[in-house]
C-alpha cells in the first residue's frame, strides 16, 4: 500500500492516488510553493500599498502631490506595473489603475486610469 505523501497515512483507493485528503494535499503543494510565493506575494503586497496611497491622494480621478509627502505614506518608487508614454513623450507610472507623472518642484500629478489611457 502507498503511504499519503503529508501525513504517512496508508491510502486505500485508486493506484495514483498521493493523498489520503484534500487537505493533505493542500497542505503539501502550500508547502512547496511557500517560497516561490513568497516573492511574488511581496511584490503584489508593494505594489497594493502604492495603489492605496495614490488613490488617497486622487479622490476626484486627478491630485496633485509632493514626493515627500506620498514617501512619508510608504510609497515606493520602484514599484509599479507598466509605464504610459503620451503622444508628447510625457510618462506616466501606473500601479494599477492609478498612475503618476512627474512633474517640477519634486511634485507628482496623480490621475486614476479612463477609457483614454489603454
Amino acid at each position: 500500500m502507498k503511504e499519503c505523501l503529508e501525513c504517512k497515512i496508508e491510502i486505500e483507493g485508486r493506484i495514483d492516488k498521493k493523498f489520503c485528503s484534500d487537505y493533505c494535499r493542500n497542505l503539501f503543494n502550500n508547502k512547496q510553493n511557500r517560497d516561490a510565493n513568497k516573492y511574488v506575494r511581496n511584490i503584489n503586497n508593494r505594489l497594493r500599498k502604492n495603489r492605496k496611497i495614490l488613490e488617497q491622494f486622487c479622490p476626484a480621478g486627478k491630485g496633485v502631490a509632493h514626493k515627500d509627502e506620498l514617501l512619508v505614506e510608504g510609497f515606493n518608487f520602484d514599484y509599479f506595473t507598466n509605464i504610459y508614454t503620451t503622444k508628447t513623450g510625457a510618462k506616466y507610472f501606473f500601479c494599477y489603475d492609478y498612475g503618476y507623472l512627474s512633474l517640477e518642484d519634486e511634485r507628482f500629478a496623480i490621475v486614476k486610469r479612463g477609457d483614454y489611457i489603454k
